[in-house]
């Protein structure tokens, strides 16, 4: 483990006015994504729309990393250079998805598990010979009725923390990412102690398997009310319940914090950042790591039409000009 280029790396992650895209939806994902937008989801047309992602220009001003899945890694873009090799030449550090997906726990109705871990020495070590520098493993936790539960909990820390384990041994930063889920009717209270248990396994589970925690980063959900609860928190109270979490079960030695979207409107989930960096200095970076809070809007200009690409793209670096602004808290609901 090469412990200088590990801690180089996340930190290079979450520099300055800095975020990461993720690009990284599976083939089913992605699938549902193009097909929303009318766009028949065939290789050539996965092809096209990382490409239009990808070769955006100035992107590097505010993008530090982009994961990637399995296929887009290998791809080429339509200029013919290998997307990997095309965003290092930039300065965007490539990364990959390397979980399996979540499946049901067995014995838990209503819990998931991640898989992957079988044979992810292999993948991992394939994976940083074709140039990824970081990697991403997400763990899924449902609030319900009774859910989650405690075992389910520790048997995602568990995978989260050995997935860690193994991106350091082949000198890979770990993103690691608990993602309690937004879409339940819970309270904001509700959001808040769930996620606060997770957090707490989950960096247990890290010590225990000698994770380097200055070489990873962690990518938690934003503490927020269920999209069904009828009490929806303004922006300040998800600021202050998050960074509230956080500094309660998230070591200082960890780098950055680079939260995911979870379904939020891109707007939304800017605001949210914003006011988190307007708390005052944290412990950590306080970053993004967005999908469709960066894609959506660039998404539906492109639409599969070749020449909607640059107006397309002038919608993607917005959002990640906005995001980079709310990094530092000088993003404005009149920046839109």
């Amino acid at each position: 483990m090469n412990e200088e280029q590990l801690m180089g790396t996340a930190r290079a992650l979450v520099a300055t006015g800095k975020g990461i895209l993720a690009a990284d939806e599976s083939t089913g994902t992605i699938t549902r994504r193009l097909n929303s937008v009318g766009v028949e989801a065939s290789e050539a047309n996965r092809r096209a729309y990382r490409d239009m992602l990808l070769t955006t220009p100035g992107a590097e001003a505010f993008i530090s990393g982009v994961i990637l899945y399995d296929e887009t890694l290998r791809q080429e873009s339509l200029g013919g250079l290998p997307f990997r090799q095309l965003l290092a030449q930039r300065g965007i550090i490539p990364g990959i998805k390397v979980d399996l997906g979540a499946r049901a726990l067995a014995g838990f109705a209503g819990e998931q598990i991640t898989e992957g871990l079988d044979g992810l020495r292999e993948r991992l070590a394939a994976y940083a010979g074709l140039g990824a520098r970081f990697a991403k493993w997400r763990a899924v936790i449902s609030i319900a009725e009774g859910l989650p539960t405690a075992f389910g909990i520790e048997a995602n820390a568990h995978a989260l923390a050995r997935y860690a384990a193994l991106c350091q041994e082949a000198d890979l930063v770990p993103i690691v990412e608990p993602e309690v889920l937004m879409d339940g009717n819970n309270t904001i209270a509700r959001c808040e102690a769930v996620t606060t248990a997770v957090l707490e396994a989950v960096f247990d589970a890290l010590y225990r398997h000698r994770v380097m925690l200055e070489g990873m980063l962690l990518k938690p959900n934003m503490v927020i009310a269920g999209l069904k609860c009828p009490v929806q928190s303004p922006v300040d109270e998800v600021a202050r319940a998050t960074v509230r979490t956080l500094l309660r079960t998230v070591p200082a030695a960890v780098p950055g914090i680079v939260f995911l979207s979870g379904g939020q409107s891109p707007e939304l989930a800017t605001a949210h950042l914003n006011a988190m960096n307007r708390l005052g200095p944290a412990p950590w970076e306080l970053s993004f790591s967005y999908g469709r809070a960066l894609q959506q809007p660039a998404l539906q200009a492109w639409a599969g039409d070749a020449r909607q690409v640059p107006a397309a793209q002038a919608l993607y670096l917005k959002r990640a000009r906005l995001n980079s602004a709310a990094r530092s808290g000088d993003y404005t609901c009149a920046m839109e």
